[in-house]
């Protein structure tokens, strides 16, 4: 046990010494080592230290080069600002100079124009005393106040100027009217000439030949069926009278009156009469009619050289053949109008297709104006809308009476072509109630005008001769007179053409010799 101890003892009392021996052995290397770390250490820092020297003295000396180069800058750019600046001071202290010498100079001038114008109201103050002194000198003189004296003056300004307006209005329109006319009588003459249409006269009644007297009572039937049956198809009255051979069919719609009078031919002609028979020849008679107004309205486009018309209004045309306006046939007088637009178009210079196309529907709204509310111009102006015509095709049909302004010059050549057509000789007849009444109304506006003695409606309303009063109107009112009575007819008369003012201013003196 003791042996055990002991060896326990020994063995502690050895790792103990050999613990110390190595620690202190590690101690002596780790110390080695730190010694030799340091002085590394120092070497790194020495070095760092080195280093760090050098580059403070490289950025030293850029920086101070730099502040050097920024310096000789500032000083370069501050020379030039001085010498800029020293500029605008002599520039500036030039112009004080100059603006001392200015208000030096304003200075003297006011004074100059303080003692003027001292000067001018003493002037101005004696004027005026000498105006009233030749003032009162000229009311004593003359008899006349100032006010009348102004009166007098005025009236005297307001004749002269008002003989100088009437001259001048004369001279212009004499000069107007001669160049106006001369032109106009060349485009008209020439386009008459060269336009040649037919005229017929047309009445409310168709006469129907009849191959016999016979005929009258078979076509009259028993108990009047016959007649009643045509007349309630064709809504047109047989007159059936003492008249030898011949069935006259009266009626204002000329269409029906043309279907009646087709269907009775073809009943003469079949010679079988009855209500069965007489239904059957109407129908085929207006199927006849239809197509005859469409070959009408096809001709007169073919006639004029117009294309492109809408269908429906190529029908209402053909409508135009049997409708008159103071027996003139409306149709022919529409392709006359045509024709007539064409050459005066080609006379001007201006569109002569678009023309004619205006001349040629300017009176559609005719085709249908027994059947709707309204004039033949409104209806014209409706159906051109309705059916895509041109602006122009509207505003001349629109305008062809004078209802509106004319938009354009074609408006104005269907606008004359109209009334060519249908002024001159023996295109139209006038109800003779309708005519004494225009006439009337000529000389009663002509009559309405003070100073006017006596007027006389001459050459069928073309012309109205009125005699003036020479004391109450003298050679320059008289100008302004026929101009007055002129714009009244205008607005209160609807004609075709022109009316001309004839006013006539007579001075007589009768004396006798014993």
């Amino acid at each position: 046990m003791d042996i055990v101890i002991a060896v326990i003892i020994t063995f502690l009392i050895t790792a103990v010494v050999t613990y110390f021996a190595t620690t202190a052995y590690r101690k002596k290397v780790a110390e080695a080592k730190i010694g030799s770390a340091e002085e590394k250490a120092r070497e790194i820092i020495n070095e760092a230290v080195k280093v760090a020297e050098t580059k403070k003295k490289e950025a030293l000396l850029e920086a101070r080069e730099e502040s050097i180069k920024t310096k000789n800058e500032l000083d370069k750019e501050i020379r030039e600002r001085r010498a800029e600046i020293q500029n605008y001071e002599r520039r500036v202290i030039s112009k004080e100079e100059a603006l001392d010498k200015k208000a030096e100079q304003i200075e003297k001038r006011e004074a100059g124009f303080t003692a003027k114008e001292e000067e001018l109201k003493k002037l101005k103050k004696e004027v005026q005393n000498l105006h009233e002194q030749r003032v009162q000198e000229l009311e004593e003189i003359s008899g006349l106040t100032s006010e009348q004296a102004r009166e007098y003056l005025i009236q005297s300004v307001e004749d002269d100027v008002r003989h100088d307006a009437a001259k001048l209005v004369k001279e212009l329109t004499t000069k107007a009217k001669e160049e106006a006319e001369k032109k106009a009588k060349e485009y008209v003459v020439t386009a008459i000439q060269k336009c040649a249409a037919d005229h017929v006269a047309e009445t409310t009644i168709s006469v129907v030949q009849l191959p016999s007297d016979d005929m009258k009572g078979r076509i009259i039937g028993r108990e009047g069926r016959n007649i009643r049956t045509l007349e309630t198809m064709t809504g047109v009255d047989l007159i059936i009278d003492d008249t030898p051979e011949a069935v006259i069919l009266s009626g204002f719609d000329p269409i029906r009156r043309e279907v009646a009078r087709i269907a009775l031919e073809k009943l003469i002609l079949d010679g079988r009469i009855h209500p069965a028979r007489i239904e059957e020849m109407v129908e085929k008679a207006q199927k006849e009619v239809e197509a005859l107004i469409r070959e009408e309205g096809e001709a007169a486009m073919m006639e004029v050289g117009v294309q492109g018309i809408h269908s429906e209004l190529v029908r209402l045309l053909g409508k135009m053949r049997f409708r008159t306006s103071y027996g003139q046939n409306a149709l022919r007088h529409s392709i006359e109008v045509a024709h007539l637009s064409g050459l005066l178009a080609a006379e001007i210079g201006t569109d002569v297709r678009m023309a004619k196309r205006a001349g040629l529907l300017h009176d559609i709204g005719k085709s249908v104006d027994h059947e709707m509310e309204g004039s033949h111009i409104q209806l014209g102006v409706e159906l051109c809308r309705r059916y895509k015509e041109s602006a122009i095709v509207v505003n001349a049909v629109e305008s062809h009476h004078g209802d509106v302004e004319p938009e354009t010059l074609i408006a104005c050549i269907v606008q004359a072509a109209d009334t060519i057509s249908a002024a001159r000789p023996g295109a139209r007849r006038e109800v003779l109630e309708t005519y004494t009444n225009r006439l009337k109304q000529l000389e009663d506006i002509a009559n309405s005008f003070k100073g006017v003695d006596k007027s006389f409606a001459i050459q069928a309303g073309r012309e109205i001769r009125i005699m003036v009063v020479p004391e109450q109107i003298d050679d320059d009112d008289m100008i302004l007179l026929a101009r007055d009575i002129s714009k009244h007819v205008e607005a209160e008369l609807e004609y075709p053409g022109q009316i001309k003012i004839n006013l006539i201013r007579e001075s007589r003196v009768t004396d006798y010799a014993k």
